[in-house]
């Protein structure tokens, strides 16, 4: 591995968890902040591509207008969705083991679309996966919290009008959508891979002006979230005071919380994209892995979000279907056996 995907490795992991970190302080507060959080990380990133990347517009990029829209409805879609998801009762911690899941997706839009046949170990890696997130959402199911801001289209609270039983069914009605949302977002993203990757053997790899692009022209598609997002923005402003050490500068604590998402989002997906082109698929899938399963760890231990024995096996069989998918334990197995054989012919 050479330097600049050692680096981008240790990028990704910093990157993405200190995201998840601001991410969930944010939720927590505000849980229907999704479009919001969405829409100022593609802004972010627009606005840094456009300096540094397109030098203010006057590099011509190398993929062409029509290729890149059709990646960014891909692209859009998937992210509004993942974070709306967390306005529909989705804890954090079931909304990483959620996401471990791509693996399925992507078998799945590959037997369907490439029309391509894997080895039994795969689709076993698969059923682990899929036993894994069954079990997780069964019994996240039953500590399913009534939301205080359930908004669709910015401003529907979903359990106005709700008392005792009505109240049960309407918060698990909107759990549901949630994990709805979540299901067709890693199917999404599953066909944005494939795609990806005929634009990769079409075009080259440019991790940096994809970056940019993708982010550029989807910012038209938040005039639909424009109410959710301005609401939101005024709950950020009358969130509490917060005094940054050493300085007079007193900022709202959930504006913070934004800014220091933005800028560990810049630096996860802009990592995530150098390593792509950079390292194979098998390293970048166990990078993102490993990554998904410490954010985890750390998300039950700091935030102590609620995970019982259960969740735990159900982790186990998702991650342990990552690997196996991956085929770690194998070249595992043929490494060290090649390193024997390497000692015995030196005696």
């Amino acid at each position: 591995m050479n330097a600049k995907a050692s680096i981008a490795v240790f990028t990704v992991l910093l990157g993405c968890m200190l995201n998840n970190v601001f991410l969930e302080y944010i939720v927590k507060l505000d849980p229907g902040a999704g479009h919001l959080i969405t829409f100022l990380q593609f802004a972010f990133i627009a606005i840094h591509g456009f300096i540094f990347t397109s030098k203010f517009g006057q590099l011509v990029p190398k993929v062409p207008f029509k290729e890149y829209m059709t990646l960014v409805a891909f692209f859009f879609v998937t992210s509004v969705v993942n974070n709306w998801a967390f306005a529909f009762n989705i804890p954090v911690p079931l909304h990483f083991i959620f996401r471990a899941g791509s693996l399925i997706a992507n078998l799945i839009m590959s037997v369907l679309i490439l029309k391509k046949s894997y080895t039994w170990d795969k689709y076993l890696s698969v059923l682990m996966i899929t036993a894994g997130i069954i079990i997780c959402t069964f019994y996240s199911s039953k500590d399913v919290e009534i939301c205080h801001d359930c908004d669709i289209k910015g401003n529907i609270a979903a359990n106005i009008g709700f008392e005792n039983e009505a109240v049960d069914a309407s918060k698990f009605f909107w759990w549901v959508v949630g994990i709805l949302l979540l299901t067709s977002s890693l199917l999404l993203s599953a066909r944005m891979g494939i795609y990806q990757e005929t634009l990769y053997k079409k075009y080259g790899k440019h991790p940096e002006e994809a970056l940019y692009y993708t982010h550029l022209y989807s910012l038209p598609g938040f005039l639909l979230y424009s109410g959710s997002i301005w609401n939101h923005s005024i709950v950020a402003s009358n969130s509490d005071p917060y005094q940054i050490p050493f300085t007079s500068i007193v900022i709202s604590v959930i504006w913070l919380y934004l800014i220091l998402n933005v800028l560990t989002q810049y630096l996860c997906i802009s990592s995530v994209y150098v390593l792509t082109a950079e390292c194979t698929s098998l390293t970048v899938t166990l990078v993102i892995t490993l990554r998904k399963f410490l954010s985890l760890v750390f998300s039950i231990v700091y935030f102590q979000n609620p995970f019982t024995t259960a969740h735990w096996i159900g982790t186990a069989l998702v991650f342990g279907g990552t690997l196996i998918f991956t085929e770690v334990p194998k070249r595992i197995l043929e490494s060290r056996k090649q390193v024997k054989e390497s000692i015995k012919k030196a005696n």
